[in-house]
């Protein structure tokens, strides 16, 4: 991406979302674009790919609250694109370093391709004093984002499953030269750089890439025919992955160095993994607690007792029901739940449900028949009626 490119992109428009959304509505516009445009669901369709492109280049941005204010204060300071120096500024030299302003001393995990975050992207911004000279930078690779579908047993117990993914990587025929004897030679244009130089006055120049290598820096004098010079070709290969313990519906996952390989000695890109889970017949979950709804009869829940409650891959528990449990009340049975950050377990909860039976016969009607003339003086809805007199 160039320079010029970063300051006037609208990333807050390619995600559809206003410029003072919060990080909830950023993730949700993100995870519902992403599963529109995603290339799995457009086979084929090269305009539904560049558009993923997009978004997920957007979302590396906004979704990162540093990177996100980094690019607002960039935005303001270059304005629609140029920057316009004040009073003051005259036409002498700009002695002046984004890089210090926005402080890009980032780790070469940063998302989005930008290496160390804007200070890397502006680091060749400024020529300072006009004389300055472009520095050939390391290009990091691109970063990969690929989903997975778990079972619900498997995000809380964690999983290792398989990723086939495409990537742009050094090609083989060429050895990612770009040249069919593997000799390319130095562009002339931007002294193998890969960038040229831009006056904008003001003492100071703008790099974008060399139009004639494409950023590269090398021109292939006989091209390769496998990637027609660019030396990178589309590859495919399958990682075994692991899936953490604990992980929740829509959860993005990071592996760092995971993603494409990087050029001129940059370092990989990053491997995102979205993950779904699919749901249990039986349990639910909340935060790191997991839940379940645990039938009970009239009777247990009047006189109380033992109840068994299964528990996800594990014996099943025994609770206590006291005698007088109102229908819906919720049990805990510990360190029965989801698996924490730290490796400790959350706890089921367990909700009582009263079972009432459909059909009597014999001793059980006659017993309860019994039961509902000992207590015919009692009126359960009393309390209800006496609350809505006095509201």
């Amino acid at each position: 991406m160039s320079t010029k490119d970063f300051i006037e992109k609208d990333y807050y428009k390619v995600l559809g979302v206003p410029k003072d959304a919060t990080e909830a509505e950023i993730k949700k516009a993100y995870r519902k674009l992403a599963r529109e445009y995603h290339p799995d669901a457009n086979k084929g369709n090269a305009r539904a790919e560049e558009r993923f492109k997009e978004i997920s280049e957007a979302n590396d941005i906004l979704g990162d609250p540093k990177k996100r204010k980094e690019y607002d204060e960039a935005r303001a300071l270059f304005g629609n694109g140029g920057f316009r120096p004040g009073p003051g500024a005259g036409g002498g030299n700009f002695n002046f370093d984004l890089g210090d302003l926005f402080g890009g001393q980032g780790g070469q995990g940063q998302p989005g391709g930008f290496g160390g975050g804007l200070g890397d992207v502006f680091g060749g911004l400024f020529n300072r004093g006009g004389t300055g000279t472009t520095r050939t930078q390391p290009r990091r690779g691109q970063d990969i984002e690929s989903e997975v579908t778990l079972s619900f047993t498997e995000a809380i117990e964690g999983a290792t499953v398989p990723l086939r993914m495409s990537s742009q990587q050094p090609c083989k025929a060429c050895s990612g030269t770009g040249d069919k004897n593997g000799t390319p030679r130095v562009c002339p244009t931007c002294v193998g750089t890969g960038q040229v130089a831009r006056g904008s006055g003001g003492g100071f120049s703008l790099t974008d890439p060399c139009p004639d290598c494409k950023g590269r820096g090398l021109i292939a004098e006989d091209p390769c025919l496998d990637c027609k010079g660019s030396g990178r070709a589309k590859s495919s290969r399958t990682m075994q992955v692991r899936i953490p313990a604990g992980v929740t519906d829509g959860q993005r996952i990071r592996l760092r160095g995971k993603g494409a390989p990087g050029e001129r000695g940059g370092p990989a890109g990053d491997l995102y993994v979205v993950v779904h889970v699919d749901a249990h017949p039986v349990f639910g979950r909340k935060g790191d607690n997991l839940t379940v709804s645990v039938p009970v009869t009239f009777a247990e829940a009047a006189l109380g007792g033992d109840i068994r409650v299964p528990t996800l891959g594990g014996p099943a528990v025994t609770l206590k029901l006291p005698p007088g449990t109102p229908n819906g009340r919720t049990m805990r049975a510990r360190g029965k739940g989801a698996v924490r950050k730290d490796g400790t377990r959350g706890d089921l909860l367990v909700t009582v449900e009263v079972s009432v039976p459909k059909d009597l016969t014999g001793k059980a009607r006659d017993a309860l028949q019994a039961y509902r003339e000992a207590t015919a003086g009692e009126d359960p809805r009393a309390d209800l009626f006496q609350a809505a007199k006095g509201a």
